[in-house]
C-alpha cells in the first residue's frame, strides 16, 4: 500500500497509543481520559485551536495548512466509546475495566486520527484548514447529534466532513464506499403482553401470555415478507423473550419481547412502527390478552453525498489498490448520520482482515490497519485542500 513514508514511521507509536485507550475503555459520554489525552496530545502537535466539551466530552483540533486563501475547513471525525462487553482476548493491553471493552475499534480509530493530525501539524501541506473531531457516545447515545446540536460545523465552518470505521470483513487495507444510504436506520421496541396467570395445569383459567407472545413473534416477519417492498432492506429481529416468572408450574401474568427495526427509507420506518403496533394489539386481542408497545427511534439512515463519496474514493485509491465504490449497504446504525445531515461528506470502510467480528468479546483491532487508515485522512485533507 502506498502509505505516508512519516505515517509508517509513526507506526508503532500509534500502536502504542491505541492500545493504551484499549487498556482504559471508556462508555458512551464517560470519555473523560480518552478525550484528556486526545486534547493533551493535539495541544503537543502545535494544533492551533483545541476545543474540549463540544457534545460533553468531545474534542475538536484545528489545524490550519500553510495557506488559506480561500477559508475552507474539512472535518475528519474519529469516535471515543467503548462497549458493555467483558473482554475475551486475553491480551497483554486487555481492557483494565471490568465490563467494559474496545469491541469495536474505536480505540483504533482515535489512534489513527490522532496520527494523522500529527502529520497534518507538522506538515501542513494543505490550503486551510482541517478540523480533527474526536467524539464520545458513538454506541448508543448518539455523541454525534450531541456535537451538532453544541455547534460544531458552525463553529468551526466545517464545510466538508468524513468519517470512517474498519471492518473486519474487508481485506486488510482495503477500502468499501457508497453514494446514498451506507448504514441503516435504527429503531427498537418493548411489547408488554399482558394477560391472566395461574397454574399451569388449568391454563383454561388463564389468558396465556407465553402463547400470545409466541405467536407475536411470529406474526412481527409478516412485515418484512408481506408489509415491505421487496426492493427496500427492511430487518425486524425479536431479540428478548422474558416472562415475569420463572416457575415450571405457573402461567406468568406478563411477557416482554424486545427487538430492533432497521430500515433505510424514511417511509418503510414510519410504517414498519405503524405495523409492529398494530400487529401487537391484534394478536394480543385475539388470544384475549393486550399488548402495549413502547418504540424508540433511534439514528437515522446513514446517507453519503455523491460528489462528498467521489472525494473520498480519490483519496482512497492514492492509499489502496481495492476500494469497491459501490459497497454493499450495512444493517447496522451509525450515528455520523447526524453529523451528515448537517453537512455534506461521505462514510468509508476501511479493511481490517480476518479476525473476530465487532462487538465480539473477542475482538481486538487490527494494528497492521493504521499506515492505511491513517494515511487516507492525511490523503483527504491534503487533496481536498490543495495548496496553490
Amino acid at each position: 500500500m502506498p502509505v505516508k513514508n512519516r505515517i509508517a514511521e509513526m507506526h508503532d507509536e500509534i500502536a502504542a497509543w491505541r492500545r493504551d485507550f484499549h487498556e482504559h475503555p471508556e462508555l458512551l459520554y464517560d470519555t473523560h481520559r480518552t478525550a484528556a489525552i486526545v486534547a493533551d496530545k493535539l495541544r503537543e502537535f502545535g494544533c492551533d485551536e483545541v476545543v474540549e466539551g463540544i457534545g460533553r466530552t468531545g474534542v475538536v483540533g484545528l489545524i490550519r495548512g500553510r495557506s488559506d486563501s480561500t477559508g475552507r475547513v474539512v472535518g475528519i471525525r474519529a469516535d471515543m466509546d467503548a462497549l458493555p462487553i467483558t473482554e475475551a482476548t486475553g491480551l497483554s493491553y486487555a481492557s483494565k475495566t471490568p465490563g467494559l471493552m474496545h469491541a469495536c475499534g474505536h480505540d483504533g480509530h482515535t489512534a489513527m486520527l490522532l496520527g494523522a493530525a500529527k502529520y497534518l501539524a507538522e506538515t501542513r501541506n494543505f490550503d486551510g484548514a482541517a478540523a480533527v473531531i474526536f467524539q464520545p457516545a458513538e454506541e448508543g447515545g448518539a455523541g454525534g447529534k450531541a456535537m451538532v446540536d453544541d455547534g460544531l460545523i458552525d463553529r468551526f465552518r466545517i464545510r466538508e466532513i468524513y468519517g470512517m470505521h474498519n471492518s473486519p470483513s474487508l481485506p486488510l487495507g482495503a477500502f468499501g464506499i457508497r453514494p446514498g444510504p451506507f448504514y441503516a436506520a435504527t429503531n427498537t421496541f418493548t411489547i408488554t403482553v399482558t394477560g391472566r396467570g395461574g397454574h399451569a395445569a388449568r391454563p383454561h383459567a388463564t389468558v396465556d401470555p407465553t402463547l400470545i407472545a409466541s405467536h407475536l413473534v411470529l406474526a412481527l416477519q409478516s412485515i418484512v415478507s408481506r408489509n415491505a417492498d421487496p426492493l427496500h432492506s427492511i430487518v425486524v429481529s425479536v431479540t428478548s423473550f422474558r416472562t415475569a416468572t420463572d416457575a415450571y408450574n405457573v402461567i406468568p401474568e406478563t411477557v416482554e419481547l424486545r427487538g430492533t427495526v432497521r430500515t433505510f427509507d424514511p417511509e418503510l420506518r414510519v410504517h414498519a412502527e405503524a405495523r409492529v403496533k398494530a400487529i401487537a394489539a391484534h394478536t394480543a386481542a385475539v388470544y384475549g390478552g393486550r399488548a402495549e408497545v413502547v418504540w424508540e427511534q433511534g439514528y437515522p439512515a446513514m446517507v453519503n453525498h455523491e460528489k462528498e463519496t467521489g472525494f473520498a474514493v480519490e483519496a482512497a485509491r492514492r492509499v489502496s489498490a481495492s476500494v469497491d465504490p459501490h459497497a454493499a449497504a450495512v444493517m447496522g446504525g451509525e450515528d455520523f448520520a447526524y453529523m451528515l445531515e448537517a453537512c455534506p461528506g461521505a462514510y468509508i470502510q476501511v479493511g481490517a482482515g480476518e479476525g473476530a467480528n465487532l462487538h465480539h468479546p473477542a475482538y481486538d483491532f487490527n494494528d497492521e490497519v493504521i499506515p492505511a487508515g491513517a494515511s487516507y485522512w492525511v490523503e483527504l485533507i491534503e487533496s481536498r485542500l490543495p495548496v496553490g
